[in-house]
């Protein structure tokens, strides 16, 4: 019932995880494959900033891994709880900033491989 949008260009290479709770961690393999890729960092958007972004962005900590999580990549259904969630994340789990500050950084690591 979901399909991934044309406009990610999903790669033969790319890994698809597939979460049936709020976390991306929770119940996947995901923290597993993002060690075995030597990966410390994680980008996390999508919905919802309360909910699902919430979960995995903690999960991420606790699992090790520095979290991101640009302002205009997530979204919930009332901006009440959306602006009150990226203010915790940013006091506490995450590096809450804009998608260009999120972009900058990316490409100011020196591990980062140009199309990754």
């Amino acid at each position: 019932m979901t399909e991934i949008d044309a406009r990610m260009h999903f790669a033969p290479e790319d890994f698809l995880i597939v979460k049936k709770h709020a976390s991306a961690f929770f119940g996947t393999p995901l923290a597993s494959m993002l060690t075995a890729s030597t990966v410390d960092t994680t980008v996390v958007v999508g919905c919802t900033t309360s909910g699902c972004v919430r979960a995995t962005v903690t999960d991420a900590i606790a699992h090790g891994f520095r979290p991101i999580v640009p302002r205009e990549a997530v979204a919930d259904r009332a901006p009440e709880p959306h602006l009150a969630s990226l203010f915790d994340m940013g006091a506490k789990y995450a590096d809450v900033m804009t998608v260009e500050e999120t972009l900058q950084a990316i490409c100011a690591c020196p591990h980062t491989h140009p199309g990754n």
